[in-house]
Formats: C-alpha cells, sequence, structure tokens
C-alpha cells in the first residue's frame, strides 16, 4: 500500500454508522490479489468447515459448534464438534489470516504478535488437559508452495507454535485464492518448520 498505483478491490456499505463508505478487501502487488479484509477471515474458515473443504485435514467430519469461545484468559475462534461411535467430539480451533510472502512461502505474524502466542498458549494447555486442539492458517493469497512460521519477525510466536504443534495441537494451512469476483477454496498446504 505505500506505493501509488497498486490496484486494490473496495467493496461499499451504505451503514450510515460507519467512518467511511468503502473497505479494503483486496489489494495487488505484484501477479496475485492478496486478501487484506481480516473482518472476513472467520466466515471464510467457517464456510471451509461447512463444505467439507478441509477434510483432507485433521478436521475432517468437524462442524462449527459455537464463535467466539471463551476459553481461560482467551477467546478462540471456534468450538467444532463431530459425532463418534461414543458420543461427540470437540475441537478448539484458532484461525489466522496470512498475507505475507516471503521466498514463496507464505508466512505468519507479519509483525510481533503477543496476542497470538497467548492463543498457542492457550491450544497447548487444551491438548495437555487431554483435549483437541488447532490452528487454521488462512492464506489469503494464490502465490505460495507452503508456510512457515515468520521466526526472524516474532521468534516468540514461533516458538510457541512449535511448543504447541510438538504437543499435539493440530497445525493446518489452507491455501485462498483471491479474485475479483469472489475468495476461492485453493488447496491444503504444508506446513515446514524453519
Amino acid at each position: 500500500l505505500k506505493d501509488p498505483g497498486i490496484p486494490v478491490l473496495l467493496s461499499a456499505s451504505d451503514n450510515p454508522e460507519r467512518k467511511t463508505r468503502w473497505t479494503l478487501e483486496a489489494v495487488k502487488p505484484g501477479r496475485v490479489w492478496v486478501g487484506v479484509n481480516t473482518h472476513l477471515t472467520n466466515t471464510f474458515a467457517a464456510r471451509a468447515i461447512e463444505m467439507g473443504l478441509l477434510d483432507g485435514s485433521p478436521l475432517k467430519g468437524f462442524r462449527v459448534a459455537r464463535a467466539e469461545v471463551t476459553v481461560g484468559n482467551s477467546r478462540l475462534d471456534f468450538l467444532l464438534s463431530r459425532e463418534k461411535t461414543r458420543g461427540k467430539e470437540s475441537c478448539h480451533l484458532e484461525i489466522k489470516s496470512v498475507t505475507l510472502r516471503i521466498d514463496g512461502k507464505a508466512m505468519f505474524p507479519d509483525a510481533v504478535t503477543t496476542r497470538g502466542a497467548k492463543h498457542m498458549r492457550e491450544l497447548l494447555r487444551i491438548v495437555k488437559k487431554g483435549g483437541r486442539a488447532g490452528v487454521l492458517f488462512l492464506v489469503q493469497r494464490a502465490d505460495c508452495e507452503c508456510f512457515a512460521p515468520a521466526s526472524r519477525i516474532d521468534p516468540a510466536y514461533a516458538q510457541s507454535l512449535k511448543r504447541a504443534k510438538d504437543a499435539g495441537v493440530d497445525v493446518m494451512v489452507c491455501g485462498l485464492r483471491v479474485r475479483r469476483e469472489g475468495v476461492y477454496f485453493e488447496k491444503l498446504m504444508p506446513f515446514k518448520a524453519t
């Protein structure tokens, strides 16, 4: 956004309570559109889960039970559930929007995130108590081959993600393709530890 002339996608709102009429949805700094409206991230994730688009991941068969769930001192994005032969299984899920690309890799975070590290610690606590938990990184650009934590930007977050993954927190990455006409599920992507 710092360079003039970069194409952008905007949406209009008729809500008189808003400060501005327009919402920045995506930017095109190179060959691909990059989704930047973080308010839509959970909507994209919920739709992908409900449509079964993540059935190639550990989320197979899960459905959204509740959104914005308080756990400990944190609020996690979703509580998922699925039927099992002996009742229901639940999974707490945190969603992260990924826009940063370095050397062909999607990376998160793009700035230090103490809140993000706190969420990883909360997911780790859930797993250590015998529960199930996961984090889903939604890559909002179609020019990345894999995902890695941005350890040079936020080493504390990268370490908290590694600890959580090593303890059994499910780490999933979903690539999206952003176009003028909409946002589309592209593929599940590999996670590469740095």
